[in-house]
């Protein structure tokens, strides 16, 4: 039997509505799970530090200064990646590779920043090859920018660079950090599920288009 034209369109209509609402009921809860997730791993200014940073990403480190050498006073002449980016201004340089672009960045790219210092030297230290997710504030006049938050927009990632190391305690403040190349980051807690860098990328570009 030959079904009419206009039968047929209207079935695809309401099939498509349907699939439709389908789609948004599942859609509100998966929300909220990425952004009780956000809130427990980034902490309760998740959305703050979403906003204000001008770049972020998950990446891989390709080059940094190295953290037993250099110095708040030497930071610009101890390592050939801690050069001055701005005249007088004593900056060290880093240089990262984006594998997961979020905000500010395109897959792929090679990001080479500049961080004044003193910054540096008040969030956790990163060395070649290690990865992280990044919230990285709009670059200055000076050309420097650094982790939103300090020591907030820098979180470790698994060798794989697509999951959270989690913290078991507290971060000490990061003044007083002890910047060491042998020191490991935390083991995340037992029976914890993982969380991966796609489920805090969706929260994120969220927070960012919110009102």
């Amino acid at each position: 039997m030959r079904v009419p034209r206009g039968v047929l369109t209207e079935f695809v209509r309401l099939l498509f509505l349907c699939l439709s609402i389908f789609s948004l009921s599942n859609f509100a809860p998966a929300q909220s799970l990425d952004q009780a997730i956000a809130d427990r791993v980034l902490g309760p200014q998740w959305k703050q530090m979403s906003r204000r940073a001008g770049m972020i990403f998950a990446g891989t480190v390709l080059a940094a200064p190295d953290p037993i050498v250099t110095t708040p006073t030497s930071a610009t002449q101890a390592d050939p990646a801690a050069r001055s980016a701005a005249g007088p201004t004593p900056a060290v340089q880093l240089c990262f590779r984006v594998d997961e672009a979020i905000a500010g960045v395109e897959p792929g790219q090679v990001v080479t920043i500049h961080e004044w210092a003193g910054s540096w030297f008040m969030h956790p230290p990163m060395s070649k090859g290690q990865r992280f997710l990044l919230f990285l504030y709009p670059t200055s006049r000076l050309g420097l920018t650094s982790p939103v938050g300090g020591s907030l927009g820098q979180i470790a990632l698994d060798a794989t660079g697509k999951s959270i190391v989690e913290r078991q305690v507290e971060r000490p403040p990061a003044a007083v950090v002890r910047r060491s190349a042998a020191s490991s980051p935390p083991v995340a807690p037992a029976n914890q599920p993982a969380v991966t860098v796609v489920q805090l990328a969706r929260a994120i570009r969220s927070a960012r288009t919110e009102d």
